[in-house]
């Protein structure tokens, strides 16, 4: 340690300077292809075994390896685990962005960093621990070619020492990281400790930041979203799936293909009960899901924004040939590549109205793991019930990234297949017409080749009641108006809402997916830093139903909060609310690529509400380095 680094530390050392335990955000700044990703999991799932609550953001680019990567770890003893906007303790390891990412920290940080770099030279504000990575994993890893993998794992010990994290907790997350990897699972643990011992021996901590044991995740499982709705289709029933790589969909379909050669494999024969076919393109995939389900198959794919645009004319068929399929959208940044390894909602316009003409689909919208799971098996029956499409609107921040979740629930509902017109309910009708509308719900009865029921065709083109070719105006204006019936009752069957009144509140809140957690922190933030009072509405689905308008009418202000720029939410409720409701609504925007954090959202209602808000000092020097930044 240079005498500078001492001075620094001594200086932010002041007697009485209050702890901050179990409530802040590491930042792991290093180089994409570095294999920083299992010390960073490690750390963890190490908090997770002290029963910190915790949540794990990767911000990664989207070339395949060199360029700057940040891994984002909060530990909330409150349970909040949306992003947090302030980065308080740093480790860098990335020549290019580390000295911008430092000089973006708030004073009063801390900074570990590979000692080559001299950050100290930077600031007089933070804290900085100085770290020759390359001599501590020189001797603990004799192959120079593993040498860039296993030196993050030396940062681990060093925050474990730095932090207050039991060694031991770290070595078993470690463990179950690699798994039966032995040899990794040695020399990973070798790093660990020799990051231990250089910490315990040569940085005497200054910061104010300390992890202490809790016991809030008990029970807890750390998982993707991805995974999570591939288990749920698994659960769901499903057999065919096409598709088309794309970030950041593509490991929903990988996981699934993994849950599906385990336990969807007969035990006797040894052959595959289910179907996955990687397709040429995402137009293709959609089209066999469709194929697949019009032969009875439960079907569906998964893709991201720039497949949804290719998917257009494919769901228009769907649609009007009433044919089931499930479509997951991982929304990414747009448009065209945009940014593909960033986190939007900027989907939900386009996908509610996506081909030509006049075309409406059911879009269902999950906010976590657990219903990203839960509405993965709703979506098969929503597709089966009303014959059509069904889009699950995820997006990065929940597909790709690690969340804390109780287990998922084993399904105890049966299938719903919706109408399948059946021998009986032919003879009690007298006469079958595919697009017949029996009950005066728009939905109609369908058959199933191979069913044993009258066969019908299916098309795309104009058609009347009993699926005849036909161009005459009176059976395209029916079958319109009843497929608009059949949107209609669909409100009531699709998930409900999540409401909150709260008595007093005259601004209320809407928000949809993964923002749903900075709303929750903000709107503590609002009440205990102002005393603001907010009642709060989650959409789950699109059909609205009639609980919008009376929660609009409740509030005298509605801020719709979403991560897109064009506030799509809101302009979708302007369709359908009276001028007097849309004249309520104000909108709070986050689209930077960045998951929305909490602050972000407070200080725009509270500048809206007329509210003073103060304005972040960033520090800047003339060397500072441009390019990417892990924080804002």
């Amino acid at each position: 340690m240079s005498p500078t680094d001492l001075a620094v530390q001594q200086e932010q050392s002041s007697p009485g300077k209050q702890r901050v335990v179990n409530d802040f955000s590491i930042q792991v700044a290093t180089v994409n292809g570095s294999g920083s990703q299992t010390a960073n999991i490690v750390l963890l799932r190490s908090l997770l075994l002290m029963g910190i609550p915790a949540s794990g953001k990767n911000m990664f680019p989207s070339n395949i390896a060199g360029l700057p990567t940040w891994y984002t770890i909060r530990a909330s003893k409150r349970g909040y685990v949306a992003r947090k906007k302030e980065v308080d303790f740093l480790v860098a390891m990335n020549a290019e962005t580390a000295k911008e990412d430092v000089l973006t920290l708030d004073a009063g940080a801390a900074v570990v960093y590979d000692e080559p770099l001299k950050l100290n030279t930077l600031r007089e504000d933070i804290v900085f621990y100085p770290v020759p990575f390359d001599k501590l994993v020189a001797p603990v890893c004799p192959d120079a070619k593993l040498r860039r993998l296993v030196r993050n794992m030396i940062y681990d010990g060093i925050l474990a020492k730095l932090l207050g994290i039991d060694l031991g907790l770290m070595e078993k997350a470690l463990t179950k990281q690699l798994g039966k990897k032995a040899k990794a699972v040695a020399l990973n643990a070798g790093a660990l400790k020799a990051g231990w011992d250089y910490a315990e021996a040569n940085l005497p901590k200054h910061d104010p930041f300390a992890l202490q044991p809790m016991n809030e995740t008990a029970g807890k499982i750390l998982i993707e979203g991805n995974a999570a709705a591939a288990i749920g289709c698994m659960m769901a029933g499903v057999t065919v799936v096409a598709w088309y790589p794309i970030t950041p969909s593509s490991s929903l379909c990988e996981s699934l293909i993994g849950y599906m050669k385990k336990y969807r494999t007969d035990k006797t024969t040894g052959k595959a009960t289910f179907a996955i076919v990687q397709a040429e393109d995402e137009i293709a995939s959609l089209g066999m899901v469709i194929g697949a389900s019009w032969a009875g198959a439960r079907s569906m794919t998964a893709t991201a924004g720039p497949g949804i645009s290719l998917m257009g004319e494919f769901a228009g068929l769907a649609y009007y040939a009433e044919t089931p399929a499930v479509i997951f959208d991982v929304q990414r940044v747009g448009p065209s590549t945009g940014l593909p390894t960033r986190t939007a909602q900027g989907d939900l316009l386009s996908t509610a109205f996506l081909s030509h003409g006049d075309t409406k689909h059911i879009l269902l919208i999950p906010a976590s793991v657990e219903e990203s799971y839960e509405m993965a098996q709703e979506a098969f029956d929503i597709a089966e019930q009303f014959q059509t499409p069904v889009f699950v609107m995820m997006d990065l921040d929940l597909g790709m990234n690690n969340w804390m979740s109780d287990g998922f629930k084993y399904p105890e509902k049966p299938i719903n297949r919706g109408k399948l017109l059946t021998a009986e309910k032919l003879k009690e009708l007298g006469q079958w017409g595919r697009y017949t509308d029996v009950e005066g719900d728009g939905i109609p009865y369908r058959t199933i080749p191979g069913d044993g029921m009258p066969s019908y065709f299916t098309r795309g083109s104009g058609h009347n009641a009993k699926a005849q070719y036909s161009e005459r105006p009176d059976d395209y204006v029916e079958n319109m108006d009843r497929l608009a019936r059949k949107f209609e009752t669909a409100r009531k069957a699709v998930p409900r809402p999540v409401v909150e009144n709260v008595p007093g509140a005259k601004i209320g809140l809407i928000a949809y997916g993964t923002t749903h957690w900075a709303i929750t922190e903000s709107r503590d933030q609002l009440r205990e830093e102002t005393d603001v009072k907010t009642s709060y509405y989650r959409l789950r689905a699109y059909p609205f139903n009639e609980s919008l308008n009376e929660f609009i009418d409740s509030h005298e202000r509605i801020y719709v909060v979403e991560q897109n720029r064009d506030a799509q939410l809101r302009q979708l409720m302007k369709l359908e609310l009276a001028p007097e409701r849309c004249a309520k609504l104000r909108s709070v925007l986050h689209y930077s690529g960045l998951p929305i954090d909490a602050r972000s959202v407070t200080d725009d209602v509270l500048s809206q509400e007329g509210f003073e808000v103060a304005k972040k000092t960033v520090h800047v020097t003339a060397d500072a380095g441009g390019g990417m930044t892990g924080g804002e």
